[in-house]
């Protein structure tokens, strides 16, 4: 840190402002993706919409919600229900993710070109702190209870007395166990709720904010970091991989977005399928690319939660639970999966493409430029595909036991192995990194290509005289001229008659031709101020 940088104050007022803008935004496009993918889905039917969105917000954060069930109210000794639920609705965080970020980003540029680390530090301290804080005011609101009146559902219209008759298939005839019942669920309610875990919840608050910040800072650009040899090297290698894994990112999810739009055109239902995109769209893109990338998964599904997996993922978990779920084992299902594997591929060079133009070739050859660019490349990746592994695995687990009777027993399992991942993931990165490099010298040098059989090679033109070597135009180095100047058309070149004899001129210029009457010509057309004597004061 040089002495410009220490001596600067830290501008707390700024922080503040900036800190509430961030939260602020990211808290409001959360909480509205949240709303609104919940109204799609009609969950705001069962019951209140704000403790509801309170609690996917939670969940979008790394937080944790625990479903309730205490339906001891219908008279049934030993009725309990059981849920466990553990899925992170990317769409909500990514949407977040995106405000926070570009509002936090957008405070800093403000700072110059370079920034100090201590204000850097109380800007990430400022969004941290207040983030967490607002967190642990969701978790406080997202507690609701759902009520379910038995006179609601229509049991009043079922006849009772008598017994037997009713048969359940695998279960048996559990006729004399309903009509002795009916008219105590008639007046009863059940209370199904959920609640949120403060304590686990403000944690995954805090590991969020932090990653989002740090993936933000080396994503950017144009954002101002500290001086230093360390930041320097973060700018000029860590910067362009992380940017372009990021955009690749992003656009595979627009294209998830534009296949859940395709699909609800046709669709008996397409307010559920927009808002399931909503909330899940990137949970689903996230999941195929290391699946496309070969990386294997283990998972099971049972009960009725398996009809939520995509086909043919939750026939494959029916047929086999002891085998990886793989590109290949499901192409033996529908050969269409392969296309899965291409997409994935097209997307790792896209990531190769903008990585290496986004990275200085710093004056050496093609293969040494392409080395650089498969290193950093395949480094990043290594460390994002495990982490997509993470964020998109899936763990539901639903149980409802009556008077002994398993009514309902699904559940779905699908986690993804990081090891494999890790692994796959430089391979990946590594050769998308050099293809890419290779790649963008090919286009960005057409005069290195090999000419046509026959065709005569030409030179390569020899640079003009009056180009600016170095760096770019500014300030005090004015860029070229388009064109030869011309006195005719800037009359700032134009020298007034009365100054061709003033010594700072290199030489004497012509004298002005005489005029016959000089009461009747024209006057001289209107030019810059004479200059002042030299080594004098302006007037």
């Amino acid at each position: 840190m040089d002495a410009v940088d220490s001596g600067r104050r830290v501008r707390w007022g700024d922080v503040l402002l900036g800190s509430i803008a961030a939260v602020s935004w990211a808290l409001v496009g959360m909480a509205g993706a949240a709303a609104l993918g919940l109204h799609l889905l009609g969950a705001d039917a069962a019951g209140a919409l704000g403790p509801m969105t309170a609690a996917v917000v939670v969940l979008a954060v790394g937080g944790t919600v625990t479903p309730t069930g205490d339906v001891s109210a219908f008279g049934l000794e030993g009725t309990q229900a059981q849920t466990a639920v553990d899925i992170t609705p990317l769409g909500v965080g990514l949407i977040g993710a995106l405000f926070l970020a570009y509002f936090f980003l957008r405070s800093l540029r403000g700072a110059g070109p370079y920034i100090s680390a201590t204000e850097l530090a109380a800007r990430v301290g400022g969004v941290v702190t207040l983030f967490v804080a607002m967190v642990g005011g969701l978790a406080w609101a997202g507690h609701d209870v759902i009520t379910i009146d038995g006179a609601a559902l229509g049991l009043d219209d079922v006849g009772g007395g008598g017994g037997g008759g009713v048969e359940v298939p695998g279960v048996g005839d559990i006729g004399g166990l309903l009509p002795d019942r009916l008219g105590d669920l008639v007046e009863a309610d059940a209370a199904v709720g959920f609640s949120v875990n403060t304590a686990d919840s403000l944690a995954g608050a805090l590991l969020w904010v932090l990653g989002v910040v740090a993936i933000a800072l080396l994503t950017s650009r144009r954002t101002p970091l500290p001086r230093g040899a360390v930041w320097e090297t973060l700018r000029r290698t860590v910067r362009p991989a992380v940017s372009a894994i990021v955009s690749m990112l992003l656009v595979t999810v627009l294209a998830g977005y534009a296949a859940a739009s395709y699909a609800a055109i046709g669709d008996d239902h397409p307010k559920r399928i927009a808002g399931a995109a909503l909330l899940g769209a990137p949970n689903g893109v996230w999941l195929g690319i290391p699946l496309g990338l070969f990386v294997p998964w283990d998972g099971e599904a049972t009960g009725e939660l398996a009809k939520l997996l995509p086909d043919p993922v939750d026939e494959l978990l029916r047929v086999s639970e002891d085998e990886p779920v793989t590109v290949g084992r499901l192409a033996e299902l529908d050969e269409r999966v392969w296309l899965l594997a291409i997409a994935a591929a097209v997307a790792m060079l896209y990531a190769g493409v903008l990585a290496a133009s986004r990275t200085r070739s710093e004056g050496r050859g093609a293969f040494g430029f392409a080395g650089r660019c498969a290193v950093r490349l395949g480094v990043v990746t290594a460390l994002t595909l495990p982490l997509l592994v993470w964020l998109t695995e899936v763990s539901a687990d639903a149980s409802l036991s009556v008077l002994g009777i398993d009514a309902v027993d699904a559940g779905i399992e699908l986690r993804g192995r990081a090891g494999m991942a890790l692994l796959l993931g430089a391979a990946w990165g590594a050769g998308a990194g050099g293809a890419g490099a290779l790649l963008v010298r090919l286009v960005s040098r057409p005069e290195a290509r090999v000419p046509a059989a026959g065709a005569a090679s030409a030179p390569a033109p020899a640079p003009a005289p009056d180009v600016v070597r170095g760096p770019g135009p500014g300030p005090y180095r004015p860029a070229a001229p388009y064109r030869p100047p011309n006195p005719d058309t800037n009359p700032y070149l134009r020298m007034p008659p009365e100054i061709h004899s003033a010594p700072t001129l290199a030489g004497p210029l012509p004298p002005a031709p005489p005029r016959d009457h000089p009461e009747d010509a024209d006057p001289p057309e209107e030019g810059p101020p004479p200059p002042g004597v030299p080594g004098g004061r302006r007037r």
